[in-house]
């Protein structure tokens, strides 16, 4: 089982939604989970309302940082926001496939309305994504294989 790990500087949207909707989706194929460069300790409140909403598991969500990883020791990295793309990662993700997903952020938007509307386009860019690269035999694929089938997802 490919293990992947999802990285936004605060973990407490993107990575959330990416970690949540990809067991959803996937969770048959890859262990997942979520960090923050700078964790701001807590989920924000929209993204575990709005999972729920869709009929997520929002349980084990929380907003930790991605020191706590090292022993988890993911296959892939996905960052989703452009500041963590741009930070440099700890050593222990030296090993690990990185790729970038940018994704909008929903929590900053303060119209309830709009705000909705970015969390489910969002959600929907995930699930795409996910469903492109789940239905992949990792075990025979090379490293770079593997990234290759992470960025396509993403569109680049």
């Amino acid at each position: 089982m490919l293990k992947l790990l999802f990285v936004c500087t605060h973990n407490r949207c993107r990575s959330i939604l990416a970690e949540a909707i990809c067991r959803d989706v996937a969770g048959d194929v890859f262990d997942v989970r979520s960090a923050g460069s700078q964790p701001a300790g807590v989920v924000f409140p929209g993204t575990l309302s709005f999972l729920q909403q869709q009929g997520i598991n929002t349980d084990d969500l929380r907003s930790q940082s991605w020191d706590e990883f090292a022993d988890f020791a993911p296959d892939v990295v996905i960052t989703v926001c452009d500041s963590a793309a741009g930070e440099a990662c700890p050593l222990w993700m030296g090993n690990s496939i990185r790729v970038h997903w940018g994704l909008t952020d929903p929590s900053k938007e303060s119209d309830a309305e709009k705000q909705q509307a970015l969390f489910s386009a969002v959600a929907d860019t995930l699930s795409q994504r996910i469903e492109r690269v789940r239905k992949q035999d990792f075990s025979v694929l090379s490293a770079d294989d593997i990234k290759q089938i992470f960025t396509q997802a993403a569109g680049v």
